[in-house]
């Protein structure tokens, strides 16, 4: 999960007379400004990324492009275009395309607020928020009763605090599952990087009912961690592992028995399998390899599989009956795997990343996948023909410091919940439910 500035806000909404199942509520301080919203039906808006200058892409095919002008619809006229680097006019070719991305954004927040709300329940999300002078600040954010036409986000935040940034995070099932939180940190001038496990009881009210201990809190000296995964494998019980520059390290927190492998790149995304014995690994190279957890770290017949990307991988997600591997890189491709044939058996076109660590959600109880962009657009596809359902505009005007952070659920709330999509960006809190 990104790291966010998330704080807990409350506000009030309005009702919309148009029933669409994806809705918005986003918080302030102690007031209420819920705004409705109607969708696209289709995914024309997400195929329309990249604005041309020339006078076709504002529909005046009618009208003669001229070499070196733009024709502007609104005015109806032309306009000399000029080098980017001239300041005295600024009708350059990237103002224009940066107007262009800023009309559709805008134009695609004003169909989200025709939408109509939802209801669900609560949930419990585990937050990283950069402060201002540096390192980051931790907290659970748990959301109750969000019943139109209301929305109350509580966030209960323990005062630990640590003057180090966070590399990599994930929930840890130590004691129960996702009893704790494994956090990769950087090192700082002469102290090196850790892997610290949290307990979750650390923060007030987050630990499940009738669980009323402290836990266990430990930290372990790993310097340099990209990654970090939690086993739930009965082969590597009590395990974690950390992607390092050219290694992979997996650590028992029980006993502290370590084992590294080597690797020819830095390991930037790391899931274990839940059946079979193994753990996948995305390098900064492309490869994707699996370590066989029944082998020792001698020798070379710990890598199970082999696949390829063309650009770094960032993330890698298995799929629940492990016969699928779903990768992506910072190429902005996106493709499953069958790791039974080791061949790509699908790609899902539009996303946008050139150099960026950027997660992908895959949740095959809805059938979809989603993916925020460098361009700061959340994308939604379905997850068996690889079609774009949903195109979902930043709040914010895009930015390459405020790229939202999402995550989804399929009971946002619980068993009784709605499936639901948060997101984080700037100081706000969005959520978009499904009913």
């Amino acid at each position: 999960m990104k790291k966010s500035r998330w704080q807990s806000r409350r506000r009030h909404g309005r009702r919309s007379h148009q029933q669409n199942p994806w809705f918005r509520l986003r918080g302030s301080e102690d007031r209420s400004d819920s705004r409705a919203a109607q969708p696209a039906h289709d995914s024309s808006h997400g195929d329309d990324e990249s604005p041309s200058t020339s006078s076709g892409t504002a529909g005046t095919s009618s009208v003669p492009e001229l070499p070196g002008f733009y024709f502007d619809p609104e005015k109806k006229r032309y306009f000399r275009l000029l080098p980017g680097h001239n300041n005295c006019n600024p009708l350059t070719k990237e103002s224009i395309r940066q107007k262009e991305m800023e009309s559709k954004r805008l134009r695609l927040l004003q169909e989200e607020d025709r939408r109509k709300k939802a209801d669900t329940n609560s949930d419990r999300l585990f937050t990283v928020n950069d402060v201002k002078v540096g390192g980051s600040k931790y907290g659970i954010i748990n959301l109750q009763s969000l019943k139109t036409p209301t929305l109350k986000v509580f966030m209960h935040e323990n005062l630990y605090f640590t003057n180090r940034k966070v590399n990599s995070v994930c929930w840890a099932s130590l004691n129960h599952l996702d009893s704790h939180i494994l956090l990769c940190l950087m090192g700082l001038a002469e102290t090196p990087g850790c892997a610290t496990l949290l307990p979750a009881s650390l923060f007030v009210n987050s630990h499940p009912a009738g669980i009323d201990r402290p836990g266990m809190l430990c930290s372990f000296r790993i310097p340099g961690a990209w990654s970090c995964a939690w086993s739930l494998n009965i082969q590597a019980n009590n395990c974690f592992s950390t992607g390092l520059s050219r290694r992979v390290l997996l650590t028992n927190v029980v006993t502290g028995h370590r084992q590294s492998f080597g690797t020819n790149s830095d390991v930037l995304a790391q899931q274990f399998a839940l059946m079979a014995p193994l753990l996948f690994n995305g390098c900064r190279s492309g490869e994707i390899f699996a370590i066989d957890l029944r082998c020792g770290n001698q020798g070379k017949g710990w890598k199970a599989t082999r696949l390829f990307h063309d650009s770094a991988v960032t993330s890698v997600r298995i799929l629940q009956d492990e016969q699928y591997l779903m990768a992506s890189d910072m190429a902005g491709k996106i493709k499953l795997w069958d790791l039974r044939t080791t061949k790509c058996v699908r790609q899902y076109e539009g996303h946008v990343n050139e150099y960026a660590y950027l997660p992908l959600h895959v949740h095959e109880e809805e059938g979809i996948l989603v993916a925020v962009g460098q361009d700061c657009y959340t994308r939604i596809w379905s997850l068996h023909d690889a079609r774009l359902l949903r195109t979902i505009p930043s709040p914010y005007a895009a930015s390459k410091a405020d790229i939202p952070s999402v995550a989804f659920s399929s009971r946002l709330g619980g068993s009784r919940g709605a499936p639901g999509l948060l997101m984080a960006v700037g100081q706000d809190l969005y959520c978009y439910s499904y009913s």
